[in-house]
């Protein structure tokens, strides 16, 4: 369920003189979030400084103030650096927590071909997202078993890829006790999260029964595991939310939103991922995508799914799918209900559904950005919903937001965010524990 943060005043294990107003670059003056550093502190901090900072807490952005790190967490952000700590200059660029997705799938398929053992492949997915600042994934289905081994150790201040959190097999079965033992399968597993999928893929398919579904709910809840729903129609989710779901996980494709659907979204505190990526790979390969010439999509594309969805065979089978032409149309019914939605008030997560055959994760993450700005949202609410909101909606504590105590997750920017989500593109370094992420 969502919870409302507030921003942390002052930071554990440095001193505080008080609160005094500081201007912020285009807005009023607001409260710094931790005062000036004036006695040695010792060795072991890392002082970011010269940069604007955005925390995700909501509060406005804060200039020439130090982001400062020990131990691959955030010990705040301070006047000035404590005495003996290494800095860092960033030279007038921009910070930001790490984004969160709240709906991507790690398998390693999206690792370099050097890479071989399964671990090793999932590590390089996590790379991958980590690169383009994506620093935590909620990984919704389809994982190697490999990859509950690198979630496992990922609690640790030398980490320097996205962090992963993990449903297992989706949870399918045409009879409650065919879906219940999946459901208990991936509940021995130290699962994160239940995964279920109530579609018929725009009529070609059958459904998982209500019955099997009401039985996977009531275990999940019996285990403390949340649920995530795919859904695509209105009525399924407007039903999903009253059996107990814990998250929807796609938009609504099929109709406008109702108002019985917005107040119960808002009586649950359900969080919706609108995963406008999701329904453009399922066309846009129609032709040549314009983004196969963006350098930024260039930089680590790989080279191999480019060719593969650039075959004349496959793109002539895009071109004449009834089905690609459907979500086409859906995509602008989830674009109009994203912006009554988040209108209403209901908590917005960031996800993509990334990782399948032609989801080019990392990217398509920053196509998401464009594509939700297109439906009407501001700058701030995308990075919101891409880090404080994506960190409740998750249960993820420790990432989310620069306070202090959480993870030293996060993205520096060549340009401003906040004026316009473009700047989110603008990845010019990524810190995971502290650790610079590796681009090249």
């Amino acid at each position: 369920m969502y919870r409302l943060i507030a921003p942390v005043l002052i930071a554990v294990g440095l001193t505080s003189c008080g609160e005094p107003a500081v201007e912020q670059p285009g807005s009023s003056t607001a409260p710094m979030q931790a005062s000036d550093v004036s006695a040695p502190l010792g060795a072991g901090y890392v002082a970011y400084t010269g940069a604007t900072i955005w925390d995700g807490t909501g509060s406005p952005a804060q200039n020439g103030k130090s982001l400062v790190v020990r131990d691959g967490r955030i010990a705040g952000i301070f006047d000035a650096p404590p005495a003996d700590a290494e800095i860092i200059d960033l030279g007038g660029r921009w910070v930001v927590p790490g984004f969160i997705n709240a709906h991507g799938h790690v398998s390693g398929r999206w690792a370099d071909d050097s890479l071989t053992s399964p671990v090793d492949r999932v590590r390089g997915d996590l790379s991958l997202y980590a690169r383009y600042g994506i620093t935590s994934i909620v990984s919704l289905g389809g994982a190697p078993d490999e990859a509950f081994e690198v979630r496992d150790g990922q609690e640790r201040p030398s980490l320097s890829h996205a962090r992963v959190r993990l449903a297992g097999p989706v949870v399918v079965g045409d009879t409650p006790g065919a879906a219940a033992a999946l459901a208990g399968e991936n509940i021995a597993k130290d699962v994160d999260w239940i995964k279920i999928r109530v579609d018929d893929n725009l009529g070609t398919g059958t459904k998982m029964p209500w019955d099997a579904i009401h039985e996977v709910i009531n275990i999940a809840r019996e285990s403390g595991t949340p649920v995530a729903t795919h859904i695509y129609y209105l009525e399924d989710a407007q039903r999903l939310l009253e059996m107990g779901t814990g998250l929807i996980a796609h938009s609504v494709r099929d109709q406008e939103v109702t108002q019985d659907f917005i107040e119960a979204m808002l009586d649950t505190g359900v969080c919706y991922v609108p995963t406008l990526t999701r329904e453009v790979s399922t066309f846009v390969y129609e032709s040549r995508p314009d983004f196969f010439d963006d350098p930024f999509f260039l930089e680590a594309a790989k080279q191999s799914e480019i060719e593969r969805v650039s075959q004349p065979e496959f793109v002539a089978r895009i071109a004449a799918s009834p089905t690609a032409a459907g979500y086409k149309l859906a995509l602008d019914q989830a674009k109009e209900n994203l912006k009554i939605i988040a209108d209403a008030g209901v908590p917005i997560a960031f996800g993509t559904d990334t990782g399948p055959a032609g989801r080019f994760l990392g990217y398509f993450e920053h196509m998401e950005f464009d594509l939700m700005a297109e439906s009407g949202m501001t700058a701030e609410q995308i990075l919101l919903s891409a880090t404080s909101v994506a960190a409740n909606c998750m249960d993820l504590d420790d990432v989310g937001t620069l306070e202090a105590g959480k993870w030293a997750d996060f993205v520096v920017l060549g340009e401003n965010p906040l004026a316009d989500i473009q700047g989110a593109h603008a990845v010019q370094r990524v810190y995971v524990a502290g650790n610079d992420v590796a681009r090249d």
